[in-house]
Formats: structure tokens, C-alpha cells, sequence
């Protein structure tokens, strides 16, 4: 029977090396371990170049070369005929292997030692099975495209980003059986990510960043394509990523927020959010299990990640043209008997702290002193999102840069951190700040 590159996509994980055996024109043969073995398309496959070593100088004299590859679930092997068609160094397909070996060297520690040169592909002439024990391939867990149509169901239905959120994380644990997820959205102007919703972790991490870089998440956003590590290769912690990735800067006080994140995962998919050629976000999965996410997984989420980037820019949407200032200038109801509240604000960075714990900073730090400020001021307590887009001293980089999201950050992190003040919605693109205890203001220089 007839095998296809289809049937054995599982085989070019790289969880398993594949071998690459190559002859030199004197008929001197060179067998080698290839990092990275991509399926192109049925009849095309990838390998990357990194070296000038002797396979590479093999191939360029003589473009026939095998490999054996291997199925890390079952064990069954196949030789695969190749040969060797052209070196790509753009394009698509290159910046895929390129995001995924970077993904490779930021999951290691790396970063300086892996380079790609270019995109080798080859055409597959013949695949033959190696005879051998095997073991059964388990069933399917989960159907991924009726887990798609429940999907796009019920992001149809979300009329608030905040409900958006909840809902994609809620429909990878139902419908994609997957129980540690995080949803970040993009500071393209700060290259950095920041977390507005996590689902599976003892801390939900709202407010924590990311640099576009760092890990699988920081790399799939600086490259806008998926990477999935399908096995832990050593350990690598978040947390020191966001430290190690911030600019260095003196802040009287602390200003990291604790990253949610498996301690040990061995299997990790993150996939960009993008819209239009812009990036959104990142959405990212993991798993303390070994060969978790495989390629149909990773298509499945590159198709909810679309999904979620059209709801997202259709609420964004929705915002512009709503109404402007409201007219109520009823006073933000306070408990006379309550604790007062010192909230200060470093104008450096928009940090804001309250009583010495640390908020928030950048455009979702200065957007809640603005509100404060309008309100010790004014009284008022009724805003608009609307209002927000055309405040000049925000320094909002363009409408579409996330406003709604990072609204919804602030209200999250005020909800863990800050009982005394509290944003709620009150319509479309309308909202109310409410102080639950006297509010001191306190602007810093620094």
C-alpha cells in the first residue's frame, strides 16, 4: 500500500530527529541529524540550513539524499527518497522555519546559538515504510472541527470584548479539551504583550507582559506565525522572561506581575492574533504532557485565532461613533467611613500604585488617572470610550491600537487589586468610575 507526506505528518515533529544520509561526488557517503524537517505541501518537504557543513556541501554537488523519519506516538519508520530543488531565504514558508527555530532557541536559552540561512526544499519521490514493531496510534480525543463550529458559534455572540475574552478561553476547555490557556494583547508600540485573561493557573497574571521575542508567545508575535514546542527541552519560566525583557529603569517599587504558566511545560502552542496585517494579540496553550498539540491542533487554533481576530476588530468597530461625554455629572458614590486610598502616579511610565502595591503602567495607567483626575475635578463620574480615543494627552497611538482591551485589563486588575475604585459598564462604549472609599492623588515626577 501507498504511503503519502500526509499520512506521516506526524513523523516531522522533530520530537525524533529525522537522518539525512547525503554522498559526496567521490561517492563518500555522510549521514547527519536535521533539526528541522517541514512539510511544505503532498509533495515537498523543507529541511533547514543553518551550516556549511559537509550534508550541505553534499547536497549542492549532488541533489539526491534520503532520510528516515520516525512517528514519536507509534515508532513505525520511513525512508523517504529526496531531492534536493532550490534554497529559499524569504517568504513565507522561510519566516515559518525561521519563528519556529527561534521559538526552539528562546524555549532553550539559545537565542545567539540558532540561526536559519535558508529554507532547503526537496521533492519527496518516494516514501517507503520500514518494516518494524509499532504501536497502535490512540483514537482522537476530540473533534476539532465540530469544536470550530461551536467555536464560531458562540464568539458570534459576544457583544463585550470582556465577554470575548472569557468565551475563547471557556471554548478551549470545553470544545478543544484544553485546560491551560492564556490570551494576550499587543503594544505595538511598546513590542510587548500583556495578559487580559488566563484560564487553569493558581494566578490569573492579568496585567503581566511580554516582550515580542521572548518564548514561544513573544516569538509568535514577532514573527506572526505559529510555534509549538511538543516537548520540554529544559526548564523555562515566563516570569524570568518578562523580567529579563523589560527595559532596565530605577522604580522606587516593585512592578512585576507574577506570569501564569505551567512550572514544567512539555508541550506549548502559540498562535498570533492578527487582522488586516496587524497583530492583535497572541493566544497561547499548553500542556504538562509531552506531544500534546500536533499539526491538526495547530491548524485547528490558527482558525479560532482568525475567528477571534474578526470579533475582536468587529466590537472595536462597533465603539467608534458611539456617543461622546455624557452629560450626568453625578458625583462617584463613596462610604464616608471608609479607608482613604493614596494613589500615585509616576509620570515616567503611567505607573500607578495604591497605598505602595503596584496597579498598572503605560496607556492603561495614565487612562485611569485621567479619570481620576476628571473626577476629583469635576465630580463626574459617567465616561465614555469615545472621549478616551479623542484625549490628546493619552498618547494613544491610533484608534485601532486596542483601547477596549486595555479597559478591560484596568478593570481586571482594579477587581484583584484595588476594591476601593472600580470600573463598571453602563452600555456600549459607556462606563462608570465608581470609588468605594475616599481617593487621595498623589503626581510624581519620576
Amino acid at each position: 500500500m501507498s504511503v503519502t507526506l500526509d499520512q506521516i505528518r506526524s513523523c516531522l515533529e522533530g520530537v525524533i530527529p529525522a537522518v539525512l544520509a547525503t554522498c559526496a561526488t567521490d561517492g563518500t557517503p555522510n549521514v547527519a541529524y536535521v533539526s528541522q524537517m517541514h512539510y511544505v505541501d503532498p509533495r515537498h518537504v523543507a529541511l533547514s540550513f543553518q551550516f556549511f557543513n559537509k550534508t550541505r556541501e553534499n547536497i549542492l554537488a549532488n541533489p539526491q539524499a534520503t532520510a528516515l523519519v520516525i512517528d514519536p506516538v507509534t515508532a513505525e519508520s520511513y525512508r523517504l527518497s529526496l531531492l534536493y530543488l532550490r534554497t529559499e531565504t524569504e517568504g513565507g514558508l522561510f519566516q515559518s522555519m525561521k519563528a519556529r527555530l527561534a521559538g526552539i532557541a528562546s524555549h532553550t536559552g539559545m537565542s545567539g546559538v540558532f540561526k536559519l540561512q535558508g529554507s532547503d526544499i526537496y521533492l519527496v519521490q518516494t516514501i517507503e515504510h520500514v518494516p518494524g514493531q509499532a504501536i497502535a496510534r490512540p483514537p482522537s480525543a476530540r473533534n476539532l472541527l465540530n469544536a470550530l463550529r461551536s467555536a464560531s458559534r458562540r464568539l458570534a455572540g459576544c457583544g463585550e470584548l470582556d465577554q470575548l475574552f472569557d468565551t475563547v478561553l471557556a471554548v478551549l476547555a470545553q470544545d478543544f479539551g484544553v485546560s491551560h490557556a492564556l490570551l494576550l494583547m499587543a503594544d505595538a508600540a511598546q513590542e510587548r504583550l500583556y495578559t487580559v485573561a488566563s484560564r487553569g493557573y493558581s494566578v490569573t497574571g492579568v496585567g503581566s507582559e511580554i516582550a515580542f521575542g521572548d518564548g514561544v508567545i513573544g516569538v509568535a508575535a514577532e514573527y506572526r506565525e505559529p510555534i509549538r514546542i511538543n516537548h520540554m527541552t529544559m526548564e523555562y519560566r515566563y516570569g524570568r522572561a518578562a523580567r529579563d525583557g523589560a527595559p532596565r529603569r530605577a522604580w522606587p517599587l516593585e512592578t512585576d506581575i507574577p506570569f501564569p504558566g505551567l512550572a514544567e511545560p512539555h508541550s506549548q502552542l502559540a498562535v498570533p492574533i492578527v487582522a488586516g496585517g496587524r497583530l492583535l494579540g497572541v493566544l497561547c496553550v499548553e500542556s504538562p504532557e509531552d506531544l500534546r498539540f500536533g499539526y491538526d491542533d495547530e491548524d485547528a487554533l490558527v482558525t479560532l485565532a482568525q475567528l477571534l481576530a474578526t470579533s475582536v476588530l468587529a466590537l472595536q468597530l462597533q465603539q467608534v461613533g458611539e456617543a461622546g461625554v455624557p452629560e450626568t455629572t453625578t458625583p462617584s458614590p463613596s462610604s464616608p467611613a471608609a479607608a482613604t486610598v493614596e494613589v500615585r502616579h509616576y509620570r515616567a511610565n503611567h505607573s500607578v500604585f495604591v497605598d505602595d502595591d503596584y496597579l498598572i503602567k503605560g496607556v492603561a495607567g495614565a487612562i485611569l488617572w485621567k479619570l481620576l483626575q476628571t473626577q476629583a475635578a469635576t465630580g463626574r463620574c459617567e465616561f465614555s470610550n469615545r472621549e478616551l480615543r479623542m484625549a490628546t494627552d493619552l498618547g494613544l497611538p491610533e484608534i485601532s491600537d486596542n483601547l477596549e482591551a486595555r479597559l478591560v485589563l484596568l478593570q481586571r486588575r482594579l477587581a484583584e487589586r484595588c476594591p476601593a475604585i472600580a470600573i463598571e459598564k453602563t452600555g456600549r462604549g459607556q462606563f462608570r468610575l465608581s470609588l468605594r472609599g475616599r481617593v487621595r492623588l498623589s503626581d510624581v515626577e519620576g
